[in-house]
């Protein structure tokens, strides 16, 4: 049978190009600060917009939905390597392991006794909310490209960094010949919206005994849900990963006592509360504290 196509995402695509469209030329004419700001808005609704795309949507078929992100739009992020990691991210009884969960901050206690002072300073920074999102996408791609250059002769790897390479064509493209924004100019930007994107996943998942409990709600209705197009209804959208992004509030509210019985009340009530009470302290330790992951209660 086929699927509907689902046409909010495909506005919110259609706005995200146009925002970025502008603020790359006539905008910055007008106003540099206010263009770089808008840029970055552009790139993490770009981002959130490749989340929902690896997740099988709009349309449902893999080569048209990726054709909507083929571009190269957020630089640091190499499309295909996302989409694997993030899907092997999402198999929950191995949430927040070092080893095993891609898209863990958490450090193996014994290597983090180990590591020298200057790191262990550098991953109490990335632990704050401000210096993750500040220091955080540079160190997430240093982390990525370390773990992809030592897995280099995996073909699905070096697949991953060519389409990425190709992606990057017709951005190149465009800020060279038609864009008004000089390069500086829009890799700022990119830094900006990459830092939005992890105040999104900054407490998506916890360390817990039980796997079902490690995820996540965050109960905003704001500009900032539709920025992340509702992902921080996380745990609901762990539960459920086939449902698209405007469906989930929906949901949410139809269960979400059971929701919360689940994942044990990780719950806050916007994001101004995490940015209130994480801004400058971290949520979590550095090495895990229930390290080994008990890989026990599947949702």
């Amino acid at each position: 049978m086929r699927r509907p196509i689902e046409y909010p995402t495909l506005l919110i695509a259609a706005a995200t190009y146009a925002v970025l469209i502008w603020g790359t030329t006539g905008l910055w004419t007008l106003s540099p600060l206010f263009a770089v700001l808008l840029t970055g808005f552009a790139v993490a609704q770009f981002g959130s917009l490749q989340h929902e795309v690896l997740h099988g949507h709009p349309f449902g078929n893999v080569w048209i939905d990726e054709a909507l992100v083929f571009a190269a739009i957020n630089p640091m992020i190499p499309y295909l390597r996302f989409k694997d990691l993030h899907l092997t991210h999402h198999f929950d009884p191995t949430l927040t392991d070092p080893y095993d969960d891609p898209e863990s901050n958490f450090q193996d206690p014994a290597v983090w006794s180990r590591m020298s002072r200057w790191q262990q300073i550098l991953l109490r920074l990335n632990n704050t909310l401000l210096g993750r999102m500040v220091f955080g996408p540079l160190w997430s791609n240093f982390l990525w490209i370390r773990s992809d250059l030592a897995s280099w002769r995996t073909p699905r790897v070096r697949l991953g960094w060519a389409m990425h390479a190709a992606g990057l064509l017709p951005v190149a493209y465009w800020l060279m010949e038609v864009a008004e924004m000089p390069l500086w100019a829009y890799g700022l930007a990119v830094w900006q919206g990459y830092g939005m994107l992890k105040l999104r996943s900054f407490l998506e998942h916890r360390a817990h005994v039980i796997a079902r409990a490690r995820t996540v709600i965050i109960e905003d209705r704001g500009p900032l849900a539709l920025l992340f197009l509702n992902n921080n209804f996380h745990a609901v959208h762990h539960m459920h990963p086939e449902v698209a992004w405007y469906r989930l509030p929906g949901l949410y509210l139809q269960r979400r006592e059971h929701f919360l019985r689940r994942n044990d009340g990780y719950l806050f009530t916007s994001y101004a509360q995490v940015i209130a009470r994480y801004l400058l302290r971290a949520k979590d330790p550095v090495p895990h504290p229930i390290f080994p992951v008990d890989r026990g209660g599947s949702l």
